[in-house]
């Protein structure tokens, strides 16, 4: 060994002396610790344990630095021993030092430090501390395994003797002190001082071998904290201190290898401490100091939390922890320490200071997660959160021994690979589900404690206990916090599953080799025997079977039931000894006299019943004890402070005892310890702690006037919303902002008036978390902008407000006088929560000193720096994210609603502060101000409707500014953000009913039209709906105002700008609609449709505008765009005006309608047709609605009429387009028209009928003639008025077609009188069938021989009768046409003739009843005489003839001449028969036409066909010549004859004779009906 070696070695061995004099010489003590700091310097700084910083020399002689396993090893043992053999009480440890510290020698698992065997070994009075000791030693079989470790070595010799010196220092320091005060200047006394401090200074200088090596970390383990738990617990302040620092130490270095040696420490000392009502100021305050130190340190708390309160097996230290420290803070518990009121509040101060340092650990841990939208507020630059944690001062003791900066986080994960083995991986999700099941666990826990069964259910339920027998055993064996009465009674139940419990938890206890009463000892410990008898004979009965079945080698007994009785004598031994209410106490004698024939009717020896009385005598069997009666006893009231201390200083003397052998229990177990890495475990420790955290700052700020107290309360508020803002939890976000709006005492009923300094205070750090922590506040944003704008309440008041302000509900004698304008001009200073504001009236009247009292206390809420603060927060608003700034509006709208509320002092302060956020935020992304805006513009929907005028005006006036902002910006095509903007001035239009803010709204849209009209695109839509709006109102300068600026639009915008409205075109339309539906200025309405009409102007010229355009035309084809946004809207609004307008407006809308149909449907497609003819039939369906009838006359006779002929012009204009789609509607409108009850409506339907087929029959198919004809002959059918020929008083016999037109009208007539109201709707109603049949019957004549060509057809058979011609002169044949008879078929002539013949057929008989004619006349029919149906008998029966004749005469209807001929045959015959059967000279009269008709007819035919007719009417015409004929008649009757005769070769043709001129002859008439209703109806 070289000399390096040698002079190390040598250090070592004078260290080992000065130890032994520190023993001897207690004098020296202050050189001593002189001498000592050397070596400890050595020791710590790791120089002489690193083999690398020996001498250099070492390896260049060749001399290994690791001594072999045999000389060298063996001289350093002797050495090393020879140096122990003077050490006393070090010296007996060399053995141990042999067999475990020699280089080379692995540690044993089984190595046990050589401690006294007091360490070892629990007092059999310390029942409690035993227990405690097993119960650790079972966590430690069933968690966490005993240490075994890689082989470790001592690298070299002077490890070892650190080893050594380090645990004799250890040992040094546990020596106990003398009785009795302690005396500072004891040899033992400062021993222990010294060797604390030394171990203290070892530490905290310790290098990395020392921090990592086995051998030392098992030392720290065995020594060190078992050591400490002794003097943790010491009376002695200085000692105390030391332990604390010396843990402190432990916790910053070596808690990766300590887990379980620190929740001891935790458990039985710090928080026993902190609970115990006993414990003394002192020692509370130190702990308390230390703790402060702990929960500085961010790496420490959520350690401290993820290792033990999400650890199944171990205690909840966060939990207790926090909830000690706020019971503290909030000085509960202080009486009972008998402290002084400076000494509470200074503790309420360290508990609040070590809770705000916990919830700063916790912002600071989870600060990369916060984002500030601002980096400092305006009520003082905010200081980063470490800098406050320095600031908080240690106390001057802790400074002594130990640096703030002691706990380094980064020193806490350890360094080396020991303790990378010792460390876990850090899982949240894996740590949040051990957290879950634990608080299951333990909720099953207090639900067995308090119904065992229910518990059970409960763990099993949650799948956290097994269901069988053993599983519940090993439960009760396991698990100490189970109340012992209850897992007793369980035990010894009689249910079945009860037993199988019972049987499988005594068969897992081993009896083997203990003595009687140590088993049944043993057996006690884990319950209380229940109190029924049979329920103890149970258990007592399995006991005695389970020992004899472990020890079945024993002799003593001879059965089970003798150790069952021996029990049993046991338990009532140890009643009568050991009970206070027991008197007369069993002697020995009587116990074994008791016991005698227990053993198979044999003695036990006297020996051994003797033994086990004197044990019982000296120790009793103590059963398990409630953590109910332990807690009890703990809170007995102590009469005096000596008292206290006494038994303080007990409990202490348990307490060491407890943690002693706790710590050795976990000496030597290697528990995983995880450094906590992730932020996320910050969530679950706030949400198990924000209660007792929120309780003690409420009750500081509530309670306490401090303003530390006040300063240390806020703060942590500030940093409890910070977390819960962090990790979005509502609920305690919530909970804690209103607390801190609670104590701003701005909201609360109690008023301002209490106002101090701690509520100034509260106020500026509920703006600063409203600045700082905006983006996360949600809901909370509700009370921070109530207490703002109750803030601007005060501070009115804090600057002088008028005291009449100060309360809304204070009046003087005479009231408030309204229209003063002082008044007026204040009354926006009106108020809104008036219940926060105190007013002291004095005789009605305000007290001027008290109101100067309450605006000092509150006068600083107006300080500069509050005001501005509270402007930045909404100035601010624009670094909010897009979730939160809508957060931020939506509760600031609700609170501006809650300041409007009020009915006489409505405020706007949160209205103007609404308005500025809007300015400052419309530059965000569309997106987010679309959520935005959704919510204020809402909120300006309510407030434009307030019944307050003045509140609405400025709400529309804010809008107006917002607007002509927001257009500014512009638009691009197919968004809505215009029209979202300003819908709330269409929705202030519809709901109030203000003429003044409606006036202002429209305005306000005007002069955004004026100024902003080229940077509107969607917001058209909202424009032209206000003024939709304002069209119907009957203000006419709002009326006004809002025509002249849509005309302006129309006729200027559109001109210009047409693109960018084609989105709003029909919008637009509707507008000047609704403009001309007010009849109340009929100049507007008639300038609206002009504009309408303009309006088609710009669609026919820019068509490719609206093909563009596809917004929302994505179904839409291309080439329908035009129609459906241009046509269809104008042609709509113009069928609406139609159908809502008077008379002029209607006629003059439905002239324009056709004017556009005309003017432009040359560029109409086809279906587009289908959809205008179905707007335009909605004018004809207005009259399926019952309204008056002479409203509905009116309509019938000029509106339909109007639109009937205008309707045929249309068709006929574009016939080539609507004939395929068209025609099948117009006929049936027409149909519908002649069904009407009104004659000119039915007129027209048969007019109209006529033109469209005249002036388009040419271009008819085959299909359409077949269309039109059966038109025709369903009006025939349906117009017959069949009633006339049998009319009764009842209407059953009345056709459907009559019964329903009768029906139509009675509900017309209802208020007239009853039988003469129907005589008259029945008789209009036949009136109108007749006129229709007489119609229908000249249309047909029309359509098939042109107009007016019957009658000038016989006006010329007229005149040739009158004129003597050669008869040759009547065989010309007529060959022009006209008319549609040649493109009508001859089956189509055939049907047409029907009709006309069964019209005819029907006339003829009407005329032919007489009877019938008379009862229709004296039941007041209308006319002067009889009714008839002559002229529908002669001109059906004409037109007809004509037919018939026309086509006799057609060369090409060869195939229909024998058809043609029967019918003219049987038609002649019979009308000729018809007339010689007539007696009324009137009726004769009529026919006299129709004769000469016919006559004339048939002498133009060929002669072969004149044979066949005279043959036929020869006998029918000579009767006729007995009747007075005029002249012309006689005159074609002469020549008929006269043809007879040469056809039939019987007579020459004479000479042409001249006729006599024929006289006028008077003649009765008869009423012709039809024919004068329609005269008169002309």
């Amino acid at each position: 060994m070289n000399s390096c070696y040698s002079k190390t070695f040598c250090i070592s061995r004078r260290c080992f002396k000065v130890f032994r004099f520190l023993h001897k010489e207690s004098r020296v003590y202050r050189d001593t610790l002189v001498n000592m700091t050397p070596l400890c310097s050595i020791i710590t700084t790791g120089h002489c344990l690193d083999p690398a910083n020996l001498c250099s020399d070492t390896k260049e002689s060749g001399v290994e630095s690791e001594p072999t396993e045999s000389e060298p090893a063996e001289a350093v043992t002797e050495g090393t021993q020879s140096s122990l053999d003077d050490e006393g009480t070090l010296g007996s440890d060399s053995e141990h030092v042999h067999a475990n510290g020699i280089p080379g020698t692995p540690i044993s698992a089984s190595f046990t430090p050589s401690l006294p065997d007091d360490r070892l070994s629990v007092s059999s009075n310390d029942t409690q501390v035993k227990n405690k000791a097993e119960f650790w030693q079972k966590r430690i079989e069933s968690g966490a395994a005993p240490g075994q470790p890689p082989s470790a070595k001592f690298s070299h010799i002077l490890q070892k003797d650190a080893f050594l010196v380090f645990r004799s220092l250890c040992k040094l320091s546990m020596k106990p002190l003398s009785d009795g005060p302690p005396d500072p200047k004891s040899h033992e006394l400062r021993s222990k001082v010294l060797s604390l401090q030394l171990l203290l200074s070892i530490l905290q200088n310790a290098g990395p071998i020392f921090k990592t090596n086995e051998m030392f970390i098992n030392a720290i383990k065995q020594y060190l904290c078992v050591a400490l738990s002794k003097n943790g617990v010491s009376s002695v302040p200085e000692v105390f201190e030391l332990s604390l620092s010396i843990f402190l130490t432990l916790l910053s270095h070596f808690k990766t290898h300590l887990k379980m040696q620190i929740e001891v420490f935790f458990k039985e000392i710090f928080l026993y401490i902190l609970e115990t009502s006993t414990s003394s100021y002192d020692h509370k305050w130190m702990v308390i100091q230390t703790l402060t130190r702990i929960c500085a340190d961010a790496q420490s708390v959520v350690d401290i939390y993820v290792n033990y309160d999400c650890d199944l097996n171990a205690a909840n230290i966060f939990e207790r922890l926090v909830n000690d420290l706020s019971k503290i803070a909030q000085g509960r518990g202080g009486h009972e320490l008998g402290t002084t009121p400076l000494q509470e509040l200074t503790l309420r101060k360290k508990g609040l200071e070590c809770l705000v340092s916990i919830l700063k650990c916790m912002v600071e841990w989870s600060k990369d997660q916060y984002v500030n939208p601002n980096s400092q507020t305006s009520l003082g630059q905010e200081k980063p959160l470490e800098q406050e944690s320095t600031e908080t001062k240690a106390p001057e003791t802790i400074n002594r021994y130990g640096s703030i900066n002691s706990l380094d986080s980064t020193a806490s994960s350890g360094i080396g690979s020991y303790s990378t083995q010792m460390s876990g991986t850090d899982n949240p999700e894996q740590f949040e589900v051990l957290k879950q099941q634990k608080e299951i666990i333990e909720q099953g826990i207090d639900l067995f404690n308090k119904k065992p069964k229910r518990g059970i259910q409960y763990l099993q339920e949650q799948g956290m206990l097994g269901t069988t027998s053993e599983d519940l055993a090993q439960f009760l064996h396991q698990e100490e916090r189970l109340d012992s009465t209850q897992v007793g009674e369980f035990l010894g139940d009689n249910d079945r599953f009860n037993k199988e419990v019972m049987y499988a938890y005594v068969d897992q206890m081993d009896f083997q080799g203990k003595d009687f009463v140590s088993a049944l000892r043993m057996f006690l410990e884990g319950f209380r025997l229940p109190g029924e008898a049979q329920k103890i004979d149970r258990l007592m009965e399995k006991f005695a079977a389970r020992y004899l079945e472990c020890n079945q080698g024993q002799t003593l007994f001879a059965s089970a039931d003798t150790a069952y009785v021996l029990a049993y004598s046991i338990i009532m031994l140890t009643t009568d000894l050991h009970s206070p209410q027991v008197k007369n106490k069993m002697t020995k004698e009587q116990y074994i006299k008791m016991n005698r024939g227990i053993n198979d009717s044999k003695d036990l020896p006297e020996e051994y019943l003797s033994a086990i009385y004197n044990e019982i005598a000296g120790k009793k069997i103590a059963m398990k004890e409630t953590k109910e009666l332990t807690m009890k006893s703990n809170k007995q009231s102590v009469a005096s402070e000596k008292q206290r201390r006494l038994l303080y200083n007990v409990e202490m003397e348990q307490m060491a005892k407890t943690a002693k052998a706790l710590m050795e229990a976990v000496s030597h177990v290697q528990a995983p310890f995880t450094s906590a890495t992730h932020l996320e475990h910050v969530r679950p420790m706030f949400k198990l702690a924000w209660t007792p955290f929120l309780a003690a700052f409420s009750v500081g700020l509530q309670d306490c006037d401090d303003t530390e107290v006040a300063s240390l309360c806020l703060e942590g508020i500030r940093c409890a919303i910070r977390i819960a803002c962090i990790f979005s939890i509502q609920l305690e976000r919530d909970a804690y902002v209103q607390a801190l709006a609670r104590f701003t005492l701005l909201t609360a009923s109690s008023g301002i008036a209490e106002m101090k300094q701690k509520n100034i205070d509260t106020i500026k750090t509920l703006i600063t978390v409203a600045h700082t922590d905006g983006n996360y506040l949600g809901n909370s944003w509700h009370e921070i902008l109530k207490c703002i704008s109750q803030l601007e309440l005060a501070q009115l008041i804090g600057t002088g407000v008028k005291a009449r302000y100060i309360s809304g509900t204070v009046r003087g004698k005479e009231g408030f006088i309204a229209s003063t304008k002082e008044q007026s001009n204040d009354e926006y200073l009106g108020l809104g929560d008036l219940n926060i504001l105190v007013c002291i009236v004095v005789g009605g009247t305000v007290d001027r000193k008290q109101i100067a009292s309450i605006q000092e206390s509150i006068g600083e809420t107006s300080s500069q720096s509050v005001v501005v603060a509270v402007d930045r927060i909404f100035t601010g608003s624009t670094r909010l994210d897009g979730n939160a700034i809508v957060d931020f509006v939506r509760w600031l709208c609700a609170v501006s609603m809650d300041e409007l509320a009020s009915p006489t002092h409505p405020r706007m302060f949160s209205l103007q502060k609404i308005v500025e956020i809007s300015y400052y935020n419309m530059g965000r992304i569309r997106l987010q101000w679309s959520r935005i805006w959704e919510v204020i513009g809402d909120h300006f929907n309510k407030v434009g409707c307030n019944s307050n005028e003045d509140v609405a005006i400025f709400a529309v006036d804010s809008l107006r500014q917002l607007s002509m902002k927001f257009l500014e910006k512009g638009e691009l095509a197919n968004f809505r953000f215009q029209k979202d903007f300003l819908r709330p001035f269409e929705h202030i239009m519809k709901k109030n009913r203000s003429p003044t803010i409606r006036d202002m709204v429209v305005r306000c849209i005007a002069q955004m039209v004026n100024s902003q009209a080229a940077n509107i695109r969607s917001g058209w839509k909202n424009i032209f709906s206000v003024f939709h709006l304002a069209a119907s109102d009957q203000d006419e300068s709002i009326v006004e105002l809002a025509f002249q600026t849509t005309g302006h639009i129309v006729t200027n915008v559109f001109e210009k700008h047409f693109a960018a409205t084609i989105d709003s075109f029909q919008d637009a339309v509707k507008c000047l609609s609704e403009f001309a539906c007010n009849a109340s200025f009929p100049d507007t309405s008639m300038e609206a449709i002009r504009l309408i009409r303009h309006c088609a102007k710009y669609v026919s010229e820019r068509p490719q505008v609206s093909i563009n355009y596809t917004s929302d035309d994505m179904n839409v084809a291309p080439e329908d765009r035009v129609w459906v946004r241009g046509w269809f809207p104008i042609l709509f609004e113009l069928s609406c005006i139609i159908n809502r307008c008077k008379l002029d407006v209607r006629t003059r809308g439905l002239t324009v309608m056709f004017e556009v149909m005309k003017t432009y449907g040359h560029t109409f497609e086809k279906h587009w047709w289908q959809d205008l003819f179905r707007i335009v039939f909605r004018i004809f369906d207005n009259m399926k609605l019952p309204e008056q009838q002479t409203e509905k006359a009116e309509w019938m006779t000029t509106t339909c009429n109007h639109a009937l002929y205008a309707i045929c012009d249309v068709f006929t204009q574009y016939f080539e387009s609507l004939s395929d789609v068209l025609l099948d509607d117009i006929l049936a409108q027409l149909y519908w028209c002649v069904q009407q009850d009104n004659e000119q409506l039915a007129r027209s339907g048969t007019n109209c009928l006529e033109n469209v087929v005249i002036l388009n029959g040419e271009k008819f198919s085959p299909e359409t003639w077949d269309k039109t004809c059966n038109c025709m002959l369903d009006i025939f059918k349906t117009t017959i008025p069949h009633i006339v020929i049998s009319r009764s008083d009842d209407q059953h016999s009345l056709s459907s077609a009559d019964r329903a037109a009768v029906d139509r009208r009675q509900s017309q007539y209802s208020s007239a009188s009853g039988m003469e109201v129907q005589e008259q709707r029945l008789f209009s109603a036949l009136l109108i069938k007749c006129v229709v049949q007489l119609e229908l019957i000249q249309t047909i004549d029309n359509i098939v021989f042109f107009p007016a060509t019957s009658k000038k057809e016989d006006a010329e058979n007229f005149a040739a009768a009158q004129v003597q011609t050669a008869l040759v002169q009547w065989f010309c044949v007529e060959t022009q046409d006209q008319g549609m008879y040649r493109y009508l078929t001859s089956e189509q002539l055939f049907k047409l003739l029907d009709c006309l013949l069964e019209s005819h057929s029907f006339a003829k008989a009407f005329n032919s009843n007489n009877e019938q004619r008379t009862l229709l006349w004296k039941a007041g029919f209308k006319g002067k005489s009889k009714p008839n149906l002559l002229k529908q008998e002669t001109s059906s029966l004409a037109c007809g003839l004509r037919i018939l004749f026309r086509m006799y005469t057609d060369e090409s209807r060869q195939g229909a001449w024998e058809e043609v001929q029967r019918r003219l045959l049987n038609v002649c015959s019979e009308a000729v028969a018809y007339f010689l059967a007539l007696t009324s000279e009137s009726h004769r009269e009529a026919w006299t036409n129709l004769l000469l008709l016919f006559l004339t007819k048939v002498l133009k035919i060929s002669d072969e066909r004149f044979k066949a007719h005279a043959s036929r009417y020869y006998p029918l015409l000579c009767e006729i010549m007995q009747f007075d004929l005029i002249p012309e008649l006689r005159a074609v009757l002469r020549k008929f004859y006269l043809r007879i005769g040469i056809v039939f070769n019987i007579a020459q043709l004479p000479e042409p004779e001249p006729e006599p001129q024929p006289t006028p002859v008077e003649q009765e008439a008869d009423t012709e009906v039809g024919e004068e209703a329609g005269e008169e109806a002309q």
